[in-house]
């Protein structure tokens, strides 16, 4: 009897304890805080080859008080690293071929200079981030003969370019390498400590480990608060790596119901799966134009047409962090170059008042904002909802209310709700606006309205 009661309190010792009570309240996925000043943040892109005639940082560092009059918030500098010349692409190469992680490519000018561009950005009150290619090197990269263990390698033993591209230029990384991860952390510290760097565009993020830009991440704000920006489309890259991601999805699909006249269901669904599946502190990038694909005569008259400013507008006014590629304020009307100079002729072009117009607003409304810190968009029903996409964002007397034609039809839009009821001013014009019940609205071919509650 003995023997057997020692059993069964062996048996009870050794069985598991009982579960807890489940936690079923709703956690955030988006663990990392945003720095406070990404909140209402803009993104300009500044390709420093092709900015200037001089392609210099000393004659970019000219422009930046008319960027900072402008409104933009962060200057994302397409890579600054010295290119590689084994496999070069084109006369000068393309800057994504980094030859040296931790200096200045002198054709844009000395560490000198680098140091007075970023100065000057900070003190017209601008952030300067840095894309940044941890992906692949230059094959002449010295760290393929200081540390050849860190690259990928082909079933011969031959280093290689990153499966399935013609990136022929780059030689891909092996991330399962320790070495690597720590040498890659300790460079992106570099710029943050050495120059006051205020973050990161990541180049093709998704083929690079979560856990290596978590571990970055993590290190950098150790320094100070950064912005992270990732070249991919991936809500785990929002836990605890990056602020924002690539909204290829938008882009793709206004491009499509401007070319097919469709209609609005293509852009309606974008912000429904937005809305649906993910985080609402994720910042998602959105935009019309960026180095892969620029200029308005010609990429984007083909691809937008009349569209165009219904896409520029929409991309300030619905939820995302909108972007401004250099050139597109001056109408450039060429696709620039990517292994070649190629200056951008700067005119005063017929989008420039709507960019600083559409910043302003932004800035002013915080429905608008970025992220975590702007409030949902709630479709507001037309009796033209093939084709026109209405909703407001924010709380009321203090929202904004928007109606976006998208279509080449002309229509006459009324409301079957009062989801939008109450007073407004028109923002482009300055005009009051009452909605009551009843109203219609006359909207041209690619037209829209945006209005702002007065109280």
């Amino acid at each position: 009897m003995r023997l057997a009661l020692a059993l069964l309190a062996g048996a009870l010792a050794a069985a598991p304890a009982l579960a807890e009570t489940p936690d079923y309240a709703p956690r955030d996925v988006v663990e990392l805080q945003n720095a406070e000043w990404t909140r209402d943040a803009v993104l300009y892109q500044l390709n420093t080859r092709q900015f200037t005639p001089e392609g210099t940082f000393a004659a970019a560092q000219t422009q930046l008080p008319r960027l900072a009059a402008m409104g933009v918030d962060i200057i994302w500098l397409m890579p600054v690293h010295p290119i590689g010349e084994v496999n070069r692409k084109g006369s000068l190469g393309s800057p994504y071929a980094v030859r040296d992680y931790r200096a200045v490519n002198p054709e844009l000018g000395t560490e000198a200079d680098f140091r007075a561009f970023v100065d000057e950005a900070h003190r017209l009150g601008l952030k300067v981030i840095l894309d940044w290619v941890a992906n692949h090197s230059s094959y002449d990269n010295p760290l393929t003969l200081s540390h050849p263990e860190w690259y990928t390698r082909t079933p011969e033993g031959a280093m290689m370019s990153p499966a399935g591209t013609d990136w022929s230029d780059v030689a891909d990384f092996d991330y399962s390498q320790a070495g690597l991860r720590q040498y890659m952390t300790e460079s992106l510290a570099f710029w943050v400590r050495e120059y006051g760097i205020d973050g990161f565009r990541c180049d093709v993020a998704g083929w690079v480990p979560t856990d290596f830009w978590e571990t970055a991440r993590a290190e950098l704000n150790a320094i100070k608060p950064v912005f992270m920006l990732a070249e991919w489309e991936q809500r785990d890259l929002h836990t605890r790596s990056f602020d924002a991601t690539y909204g290829w999805k938008w882009k793709e699909a206004f491009q499509k119901l401007a070319k097919s006249g469709e209609g609005a269901g293509p852009i309606r669904g974008y912000y429904n799966e937005q809305q649906e599946t993910w985080p609402r502190a994720a910042m998602r990038m959105v935009y019309t134009e960026n180095h892969d694909q620029n200029s308005w005569d010609g990429v984007a008259a083909e691809i937008y047409g009349p569209a165009y400013e219904a896409a520029i507008a929409l991309s300030f006014v619905g939820s995302g962090l909108p972007l401004i590629y250099n050139g597109q304020e001056a109408d450039n009307d060429r696709q620039l170059e990517f292994f070649e100079r190629d200056p951008i002729m700067w005119k005063e072009g017929r989008y420039d008042a709507l960019f600083a117009k559409l910043i302003a607003l932004k800035t002013a409304h915080p429905a608008l904002h970025n992220g975590r810190y702007g409030a949902a968009m709630v479709e507001v029903p037309t009796s033209q909802s093939a084709d026109v996409y209405a909703f407001t964002r924010g709380e009321k007397g203090a929202r904004v209310f928007a109606v976006f034609n998208l279509s080449p039809r002309p229509h006459a839009v009324t409301f079957s709700l009062a989801r939008h009821h109450g007073s407004y001013t028109e923002a482009m014009t300055g005009a009051p606006a009452l909605f009551a019940g009843g109203e219609s609205l006359d909207l041209p071919a690619w037209g829209y309205r945006i209005y702002t509650e007065t109280k």
